[in-house]
């Protein structure tokens, strides 16, 4: 028996299963869902928000016309800041936006329409603590979508925080909506870019 032919035929199989396992693990691992989401960079994994919670756990910041603090909305981000005079970022709130560019962009200001919940026949869309800032009435700061009832519409809310959804209003999670329909004065800057 000759050895030599032996351990060659050994050796050429053994290569061949070690290719077949880092194969079978390199495609496992690139394209294989886990119950955390999909792998690969954290930078691209999507966070989903819990939109019954403030967005922070920090307490909101008190907002006056003495100490000038404004709204700061990113569509690019969909975040809306809560800004000192001195562009500090006092405060995030994950947002979403309007789709197809809907949110107008400029320099509002909070305008005295706000309410505790409405309901659009025409959009079969409505939501909790509102707060006008363009149009008296028509943009608003607003909860995740309801349905008539009042009741979240879950699939909706998914997307708070991750892309534009919204017909031009800005969406928040139930508590950064109250917290600006409650405490957020009349007349407060809002930027929006």
């Amino acid at each position: 028996m000759d050895i030599s032919k032996t351990g060659i035929g050994f050796m050429k199989k053994l290569l061949q299963i070690i290719t077949a396992i880092i194969l079978v693990v390199t495609i496992t691992g690139c394209s294989s869902e886990t119950k955390a989401g999909n792998r690969g960079n954290a930078a691209n994994q999507v966070k989903l928000v819990n939109w019954r919670r403030p967005s922070e756990t920090k307490p909101y910041p008190k907002i006056t016309h003495a100490n000038k603090r404004y709204i700061w909305v990113s569509i690019a981000r969909q975040r809306v800041y809560i800004m000192s005079p001195d562009k500090r970022i006092l405060y995030t709130m994950y947002a979403s936006t309007g789709k197809d560019n809907a949110t107008p962009k400029g320099t509002f200001h909070i305008q005295q329409q706000r309410g505790n919940f409405f309901y659009n026949q025409r959009s079969k869309e409505g939501a909790h603590y509102w707060t006008s800032w363009k149009d008296h009435g028509v943009y608003l700061f607003h909860t995740v979508p309801t349905n008539a009832k009042g009741q979240y519409i879950k699939s909706e809310a998914k997307t708070l925080g991750i892309e534009p959804d919204s017909h031009g209003c800005i969406r928040l999670s139930i508590p950064d909506a109250k917290w600006i329909n409650r405490t957020v004065p009349v007349g407060t800057k809002v930027v929006i870019n």
